[in-house]
């Protein structure tokens, strides 16, 4: 499990408008090939600037794809930008892809 920011709740409790993107595991390619399709890549975003206001990853490699989403932080991305970033095929990140395009209502394997 890794997580960044705040939780969806939190982030109501504070007034934001949020947009959530979920993208669970046994929708990836790699989980499934590696026998771990348990868990999920949820971003919680501003709904109307897309800024990353929490990450919450269960499952395999959770510890080493919040990496990502700490540099996305750092660096004030969005979930557009995350959502166009280049992930290649098979892996894990694509998880966050998915996620991201999930939370601009344009999830593509969902």
């Amino acid at each position: 499990m890794a997580s960044l920011g705040l939780t969806e709740a939190q982030a109501r409790e504070q007034g934001q408008k949020v947009s959530v993107g979920r993208f669970p595991f046994q929708a990836n390619g790699k989980a499934l090939a590696m026998g771990e399709p348990e868990g999920l890549v949820k971003i919680v975003a501003e709904a109307g600037t897309g800024e990353i206001l929490g990450v919450h990853i269960l499952g395999a490699e959770a510890t080493e794809l919040i990496a990502e989403f700490g540099l996305g932080k750092t660096l004030e991305a969005t979930v557009a930008e995350l959502a166009h970033t280049i992930h290649a095929h098979p892996t894990m990140a694509e998880a966050i892809m998915e996620a991201a395009l999930g939370a601009l209502g344009r999830a593509i394997h969902l």
